[in-house]
């Protein structure tokens, strides 16, 4: 009895041509023992000897079917044609003659084996192969169409054989266009699984394989990619492939020994019939949150990536919806509810305390979805701010130029906090909303208190304050005079006037400023008192014809650009200064040109230079800010090309507001739309006694209404219609003009100035959580000079030599104590033999002052700050980069990144923890 006919398909039948081809030269019939595969082509060229042969199949099984097929073809087929009939039938029934004129004249038995061997180019196979029939079968079945296998040359390894047949199987990769040409083999791991079970086939493929075939390829897929392929290709067989990886999410829940038992069995649901072992799930759910996780961080700056991870966590999330699972899994890393969850954790938290507020946040930033919502994340840090500001015992307003003061320097950055918590979580969540409103409100309360308090100092030193006698505070006549005459030293300057600049405005400007290079400098402080950023106080009411007017011409006038030109002329001229001043209409180029040709030659000249930018207050009044709360160094239109051009020319800048400004908030009492008694402006008015939550000003100052006026305090009153701000009344956020004087390179300080590093102009409480004291006056350096210093905070852990009595000065134990981290460093045997390769290295002292330094900040420094820690010992690094790179050559031993730039090469940062392994290692116990 002849044995059961094999299937037959394509390739085989081109294998065994190949093999035959002499035969063909005198014959064109070829009987094949076998059945060919439904659906197989039919007609077909191959090469056979380099010439090409038309072929065509003919599945028969009868004798008289075989006769049929062999006769049409001698009536029909043309020269070189070839006939393959396919069969069951055995020699005996089909007779010598017919035989006779077939190849080899009998029927051709397919020996599957030794076609596999010739598809692949092989000089044999791997002797396991041949007890998998399976194997060899699906090989002969799944060969690539165009091009085939791909060419090993020597021997075909079980492994090669899987390999290729797994990715031809999958989908996942493409052997070479050119036939008989290696391509590259597909990584088969975990992640090149997942990602194929997200394809909108892929799955489907696996699942029309054969039963046996199936089963081996996950077999040998779970010793080659691990235990989590099997249960991903369980989940394909059952028609949940494309769900495998929202399943995955869903399943870490059960690596919780506590889970709840209707939480496991609602899980268990979700995967139907598959049941895998509890170590083959959790090596599942491991993989899928790794591919996740390598997913979210190309998502970063990858659309596809970032559409491909929100495709499975969103599904993810609604069949945990459908499962009833929501509330049990708001702990989940991975669910975009189990973070709203978290982010509305930690605002509820901070509410409770700042403590708690920061640990919750540690487990919001430690979230997997983290990094694709940096925004979300963001409110969350700004309400553990606040939340750390509202535990600091509640500040005062004692005078006015201290009002001030603080405001730039504190009160500000609560206003920036502030004003993004009440702009809401950008998710929508409705839970985190009413959260972040009570917190809101709690500091916006305490806002409102001082607010109060300072527009009470306001109103009894209006009475009598003037340019000559401000009563220590900088007024905005005088910001002319008191800040840019003295940095005309270092070259002409360039004042920006940006019309409506807020405090809070200025900080985020501020920080991007220093990111793009330029250093801030301010008057040096005097003994005792810590260096800050500068304010003035604005002309009253705060509004653009008294404020900017008197800004620019020095004294106090009111007016509108042509008196704002000529008397920022006329001022320069009265120093011998040529002086120009630009207003919008007047900055703009024409085609190809950022900025104007009679600005771009201001620019170039020696002559001081003033432009008057309307970015912001023109927001503001026409509502196109909207609920936006940042303002970038791009949102201000013209504002980067004249940066750009200041530093060209080496000209130092200021820029400065006339007056600040409050954002619409909404109405909160019945006086937030009255209609003012001789309302002219949305926040003063003349005439009619001051209400609640108003204040009547009086004095030379107040330029309006004959020297009186009444404007509010509180930031919800208006008199006309509404806007996205206000200015004119007599809030913090209105009076406070905030200044920055910026330079170029630190040797353009001003004589008796000194560097505002990031570190001097940021309040404790926004950095890091504050004990409680506040952080110490900055050291002066120990020279004398009067060139250009910078402050910076020494460890606090260490007593200070000047207050240290004799006694401390002279014990040796004390000495012993007071060792620093950097002391130790330089003094060791490593730094030693360090120094040896570095050619003339700093000075010990100067590397030491820089770890500490380092130390000190907690790792992280601004390259201001950092020559700070140099300036402190008496020598100045004019270039900061430099030495950084000659202590990187110090510390950096055997290339472990000690020390080095980070975030683009503003700032520097110090691994403490490998700086003691590589300096001071522990002994081996």
């Amino acid at each position: 009895m002849a044995p059961a006919a094999p299937r037959v398909g394509r390739r085989t039948i081109e294998a065994l041509l190949a093999t035959h081809a002499a035969s063909l030269r005198e014959r064109s019939l070829v009987l094949v023992h076998g059945h060919y595969v439904a659906g197989a082509p039919t007609r077909f060229t191959a090469t056979l000897e380099n010439e090409p042969r038309r072929v065509q199949v003919r599945d028969e099984s009868s004798v008289l079917g075989v006769m049929a097929a062999w006769q049409d073809h001698r009536h029909e087929a043309g020269p070189g044609d070839v006939l393959v009939v396919t069969t069951g039938v055995d020699d005996e029934q089909l007779g010598w003659d017919l035989r006779g004129r077939a190849v080899r004249r009998r029927t051709l038995t397919v020996e599957n084996a030794e076609v596999v061997t010739q598809r692949f180019g092989a000089t044999g196979l791997d002797v396991r192969m041949y007890g998998k029939e399976w194997l060899l079968e699906a090989l002969l079945e799944a060969e690539p169409a165009d091009a085939g296998w791909p060419r090993v040359g020597g021997l075909l390894t079980l492994d090669t054989a899987l390999r290729a047949l797994t990715a031809q199987r999958l989908g996942l990769g493409e052997t070479s266009s050119v036939a008989g040409t290696q391509a590259q083999p597909p990584t088969l791991d975990t992640d090149t699984l997942l990602a194929w079970s997200r394809t909108p086939a892929g799955p489907l493929r696996f699942a029309e394989l054969p039963a046996t075939e199936r089963a081996e390829l996950k077999k040998w897929l779970g010793d080659t990619a691990g235990p989590a392929a099997p249960v991903l290709l369980s989940l394909a067989e059952v028609g949940l492939g494309h769900d495998a990886m929202a399943l995955g999410v869903l399943a870490a829940a059960l690596r919780d020994p506590a889970v709840a038992p209707d939480t496991a069995l609602a899980i268990g649901g979700l995967f139907g019939q598959v049941m895998p072992r509890r170590a083959a799930l959790s090596a599942f759910t491991d993989a899928v949150e790794g591919t996740l996780t390598r997913w979210i961080a190309q998502a970063r700056t990858n659309l596809s990536a970032r559409q491909r991870v929100f495709a499975v966590i969103d599904r993810a999330d609604k069949l945990a919806e459908m499962a009833g699972l929501v509330g049990a899994l708001t702990t989940s890393r991975f669910l975009p509810t189990g973070f709203a969850a978290q982010l509305g954790r930690t605002i509820a938290e901070a509410r409770r305390s700042s403590a708690a507020g920061e640990a919750a946040l540690a487990d919001l930033e430690g979230h997997g979805l983290a990094s694709l919502h940096p925004d979300r994340v963001h409110v969350a840090e700004m309400a553990v701010r606040v939340a750390r500001w509202l535990e600091r015992t509640e500040p005062a307003v004692p005078t006015v130029a201290e009002g001030t003061r603080s405001h730039v320097t504190d009160w500000g950055w609560a206003d920036r906090a502030l004003t993004l918590l009440w702009a809401g979580d950008p998710g929508g969540d409705l839970t985190t909303a009413r959260e972040l409103q009570g917190l809101y409100e709690q500091g916006r309360a305490r806002r409102q208190r001082l607010d109060e308090q300072f527009a009470r100092r306001l109103a009894a030193w209006s009475a009598h304050a003037t340019a000559r006698q401000p009563d220590g505070a900088l007024v905005i006549e005088n910001v002319l005079e008191s800040v840019v005459r003295p940095l005309t030293g270092a070259g002409a300057p360039l004042v920006v006037v940006l019309d409506g600049m807020s405090c809070a405005v200025a900080i985020q400007l501020g920080e991007e400023m220093e990111r793009e290079g330029w250093w801030e400098v301010v008057p040096r402080s005097p003994e005792g008192q810590s260096a800050g950023r500068m304010s003035a106080v604005s002309m009253l009411p705060s509004v653009t014809r008294t404020s900017r007017a008197s800004l620019l011409t020095g004294e106090p006038v009111q007016g509108g650009q042509s008196v704002e030109t000529a008397g920022f002329i006329a001022f320069w001229k009265r120093r011998r200064r040529e002086a120009a001043l630009f207003h919008k209409a007047d900055v703009g180029g024409e085609t190809g040109h950022a900025l104007a040709h009679e600005l771009m030659g201001a620019l170039a000249s020696e002559a001081v230079v003033g432009v008057v930018l309307n970015t912001i207050d023109d927001a503001l009044d026409k509502g196109q800010q909207g609920r936006g709360t940042t303002w970038a160094l791009d949102d201000i239109t013209h504002l980067r090309d004249l940066l750009s051009a200041a530093r060209g020319y080496g000209r130092p800048v200021v820029l400065v507001a006339d007056h600040g400004h409050v954002l619409e908030r909404g109405s909160r009492t019945e006086s937030a739309a009255v209609s003012g008694t001789g309302a002219v402006s949305p926040r003063w008015r003349t005439g009619g006694r001051a209400e609640d939550g108003e204040i009547e000003i009086r004095g030379p100052r107040v330029l309006e209404g004959g020297g009186s006026i009444v404007a509010p305090w509180r930031e919800d009153i208006r008199y006309t219609g509404r806007k996205a701000g206000y200015h004119g009344g007599v809030s913090l956020a209105e009076v406070t003009v905030p200044v920055l004087a910026l330079v170029v390179a630190a040797e353009q300080t001003p004589k008796g100035w000194e560097v505002l590093p990031r570190e001097r102009s940021t309040p404790a409480w926004w950095r890091e959580p504050v004990p409680g004291a506040e952080p110490a006056p900055a050291p002066r350096p120990a020279t004398g000079s009067d060139g250009p210093t910078v402050s910076v905070a020494l460890r606090q852990d260490v007593p200070d030599p000047v207050d240290a009595s004799p006694a401390q000065a002279a014990s040796p134990a004390v000495q012993q104590v007071t060792a620093t981290l950097g002391s130790e460093v330089v003094a060791s045997e490593v730094y030693e033999a360090q120094k040896e390769y570095v050619r003339k290295a700093p000075e010990t002292k100067v590397v030491a002052a820089v770890i500490d330094a380092l130390v000190t900040a907690g790792g992280t420094m601004s390259p201001a700050a950092l020559a700070a820690a140099i300036s402190a010992t008496g020598r100045v690094r004019r270039n900061i980069e430099g030495f950084v790179a000659t202590v990187q050559r110090l510390l950096n031993v055997e290339g472990y990144p000690v020390l080095g730039f980070v975030d683009a090469g503003h700032a520097v940062k110090l691994d403490v923890p490998l700086l003691r392994d590589q300096f001071l290692p522990k002994p081996k116990e």
